[in-house]
């Protein structure tokens, strides 16, 4: 990792710290987009920031091949759009039920992006897993919940308008290249469904496990704002599931973790939007959960047609979406 000394100095400068004694990689960028990385400060009430240092050349190759224009512009809006929640939204709605990081700092340039943010782990949120717990799986549901019931029904002003990575306009590569007939002749219907179905809000648009932070006693904070939009909110319970089912698991303990999720939903309206009928709500969105599989799964079978998320589970929600759709259709 190659930052120049002079980056260094305008974020010491700009958070209004002595200097930064060093500096450690947390991960590159997705494509070689650049660095997230910690940063060591010394003169402030906190010993570390997090910074993400955005350099936007478009990169000569893509992990899987999607190295196009369109992609690239994809990528170039989606920093912006993370800019635009961390200045307008987060440090203006900052809840205790949804922890996630301040934003301290932002520098923006025609080639590069900064943003410096509070570390989570300096507030207790030191963990980063690769597999979870059930308990664990639900605190994450519990501030998805929380999160949606936060920000229903508002305007995405400086979001995407429709939220995740895997919206259908903005794939059409991996559409063309889907090969699943009646999932292919059914996208649109499915986006449809999902975009225009009753009690949008903000969807975080990349909920995987890995975008959590745990503490010690499993409390959860979010991070990775770049696919945030208006949306329904059984996009982010379907990617939070898909990075942490093994796809073998009884259907008693899945509906379970639904179920959690609808109870802290209905918990969550009460503080923060008492005047939503919960009722009404979770009627509407339950029926979407294999829809939102079904959206998923169209762009997981034309991005990588063998990747482990296209697997008996996630085909036969596919189906159930599709025959639901055709009934309702």
């Amino acid at each position: 990792m190659k930052i120049a000394d002079k980056v260094l100095q305008r974020i010491s400068l700009a958070i209004g710290a002595s200097y930064i004694s060093h500096i450690e990689l947390i991960q590159p960028l997705w494509g070689n987009y650049g660095y997230l990385f910690r940063a060591y400060v010394s003169g402030m009430p906190f010993p570390s920031v997090i910074v993400k240092y955005i350099n936007l050349p478009q990169p000569s190759s893509h992990p899987r091949g999607w190295n196009t224009l369109l992609s690239h512009q994809r990528k170039l809006h989606s920093y912006l759009v993370e800019v635009n929640w961390y200045q307008h939204y987060a440090n203006k709605h900052m809840q205790p039920l949804t922890p996630l990081p301040k934003c301290l700092y932002v520098e923006q340039h025609s080639d590069e992006t900064l943003l410096v943010l509070q570390d989570l782990h300096t507030i207790g949120f030191t963990q980063v897993k690769t597999t979870a717990t059930p308990t664990q799986i639900k605190s994450c549901l519990t501030w998805l919940a929380n999160f949606h019931a936060q920000y229903m029904q508002v305007n995405p002003e400086g979001l995407w308008p429709v939220g995740t990575y895997w919206h259908l306009d903005t794939r059409p590569d991996e559409l063309a290249a889907l090969t699943d007939g009646p999932l292919k002749s059914a996208a649109k219907l499915i986006d449809q469904t999902l975009t225009q179905c009753p009690f949008q809000t903000l969807v975080h648009g990349d909920a995987k496990l890995a975008n959590f932070c745990f503490s010690a006693d499993d409390r959860v904070a979010a991070v990775d704002f770049q696919y945030i939009g208006r949306g329904c909110g059984m996009k982010d319970v379907i990617m939070l599931l898909s990075s942490t089912l093994n796809f073998n698991e009884p259907e008693d303990t899945i509906n379970d973790y639904l179920e959690h999720y609808f109870i802290a939903l209905t918990q969550g309206l009460v503080k923060f939007n008492p005047h939503i009928n919960s009722q009404a709500l979770e009627q509407a969105w339950r029926p979407l959960y294999c829809v939102a599989w079904a959206d998923f799964q169209r762009f997981v079978k034309g991005w990588s047609v063998e990747h482990v998320k296209i697997n008996a589970y996630t085909e036969s929600l596919t189906t159930l979406a599709l025959k639901q759709l055709t009934i309702i259709s």
